[in-house]
């Protein structure tokens, strides 16, 4: 079992123990972010036989993910520019992920379906998609009201795009977590 520190928005341990990624794996964090909060987690987990794909749209972010995994000796993290909101845009493989995440992500666009869509593409049969997003609770964080992404509402584009929902959880005090799977 991974062990990681919590942030102040989410356990970041707990949600990747739900997505049971493990060695020799191929996963994406899409949308990852300066930080790659889940990036060099998942590196640990796939181990230097598997691949983590961070995935940005902004290349200065890339670069800094790619200088710490230089850093950090982690070979198995392979930095990738992509807007996920443009079909087969991404430099990934049709059906060859076992897992991605899509954390906080969702609520920055207007093309919801369109990202769960290539994210759907990358992944294998019976692939696994994390979507995490923040919740309608009240908070000093994250996005206005109405820029935040309703669970009933991700549920059934989820179901339309052609995943079946394994579960559905509290990521934080601010955040609801959906596990979907590939049908």
């Amino acid at each position: 079992m991974l062990e990681i520190k919590k942030t102040a928005l989410f356990d970041i341990t707990a949600i990747l123990n739900k997505i049971s990624i493990g060695e020799r794996q191929k996963v994406a964090e899409l949308g990852c972010g300066n930080f790659g909060f889940f990036t060099f987690p998942l590196a640990r987990l796939v181990g230097r036989s598997g691949k983590v794909y961070a995935v940005d749209i902004l290349k200065s972010t890339l670069t800094e993910i790619k200088d710490r995994a230089t850093k950090e000796n982690l070979p198995q993290i392979i930095p990738v520019w992509s807007n996920l909101e443009v079909f087969k845009a991404t430099k990934i493989e049709t059906e060859s992920l076992d897992g991605a995440l899509l954390v906080n992500v969702l609520h920055q666009s207007d093309k919801r379906a369109e990202i769960i869509r290539e994210a759907y593409r990358m992944l294998k049969r019976s692939g696994r998609l994390m979507i995490v997003e923040w919740n309608g609770a009240d908070s000093p964080l994250g996005p206005k009201p109405e820029k935040r992404l309703k669970l009933e509402s991700l549920k059934i584009a989820a179901k339309k795009l052609g995943f079946d929902i394994q579960e559905e959880f509290t990521a934080g005090p601010y955040h609801y977590g959906l596990l979907l799977i590939k049908l």
